[in-house]
């Protein structure tokens, strides 16, 4: 498995497969929208969700380029996820907002949304 030092492979895709770890080691891929700023990657989620659960139990993560139903269409990079605090939330939104144009709407945020902040293994 090799591990790319940028999200070069990542650029011009709109979804990438986010491979969490279960506490019994068993992986599970979901599809998510993403953003990069800064050489960092972020991803919104919830806070009662089974990734931010994952995450925050082990943010060792792997990502790879896929469609909107999840088919892996490149290759996995290694990278270490964080749940970022309310107070850190604003560099994510706006960077999924002008990725997203579906972001910008208000019906899509709630009190339980979370960002999370990707770092690329290498980076």
């Amino acid at each position: 498995m090799s591990q790319p030092s940028s999200a070069a492979p990542l650029r011009g895709q709109k979804y990438i497969s986010l491979a969490t770890l279960r506490r019994n080691g068993q992986e599970v891929r979901t599809p998510v929208w993403f953003a990069e700023q800064a050489g960092k990657l972020y991803v919104m989620t919830r806070s009662d969700s089974g990734k931010y659960k994952r995450i925050r139990n082990h943010p060792q993560v792997r990502l790879a380029p896929c469609t909107a139903r999840g088919k892996v269409t490149g290759a996995w990079i290694e990278a270490h996820a964080r749940i970022l605090g309310r107070e850190k939330e604003g560099v994510a939104r706006q960077a999924l907002a002008s990725k997203y144009f579906l972001m910008r709407f208000p019906w899509l945020w709630s009190r339980k949304n979370i960002f999370l902040e990707i770092t690329l293994a290498g980076a």
